[in-house]
């Protein structure tokens, strides 16, 4: 019998799963939005809400638990000055698991594990890299359209 037995194993040892876990929130919380299990999502989500619960009290104490579980400094500034405000009015609930379809390899089922209200920010970040992937390949016809130009390399054996 399973009985008070609390969380979820993910088929891992302690100290992996932690690690796991621990690599997980500081991924959603930099990034947004990130794609993984849905067994993994649901398991990590209490420790996001508590870590967005954290960075809202925002003292001194707050920071330095969040700095515990987080990985990198970064992940707990940009959590304390982006991500907490965001939800200043907003009692839990922060995160959404938006099932996207099965894994080919594995048939694992996969989900979006992402952060609400975050869909203009990441609309913004699609434009941005719309726009640099459309530049890039504008220089790159560029290249190769002066290249066809100029004609074939001429080949110093063949004189």
């Amino acid at each position: 019998m399973r009985h008070r037995k609390a969380g979820v194993k993910l088929g891992r040892n302690t100290s992996h799963r932690r690690a796991m876990l621990r690599n997980l929130v500081t991924s959603i919380i930099l990034e947004d939005r990130v794609q993984t299990t849905v067994t993994k999502a649901k398991a990590a989500r209490p420790h996001v809400e508590r870590l967005i619960t954290l960075g809202k009290r925002g003292d001194l104490h707050a920071r330095r638990q969040a700095l515990a579980y987080l990985q990198t400094r970064e992940a707990v500034s940009r959590l304390f000055e982006t991500v907490a405000p965001r939800y200043g009015d907003r009692n839990g609930g922060y995160l959404r698991i938006v099932r996207s379809g099965f894994r080919k390899g594995d048939g694992g089922e996969t989900a979006f594990v992402e952060m609400l209200g975050v869909e203009k920010i990441l609309e913004e970040k699609r434009e941005k890299r719309a726009e640099a992937r459309a530049k890039r390949r504008e220089t790159i016809d560029k290249a190769m359209s002066e290249q066809d130009e100029q004609g074939p390399p001429s080949d110093p054996a063949e004189k």
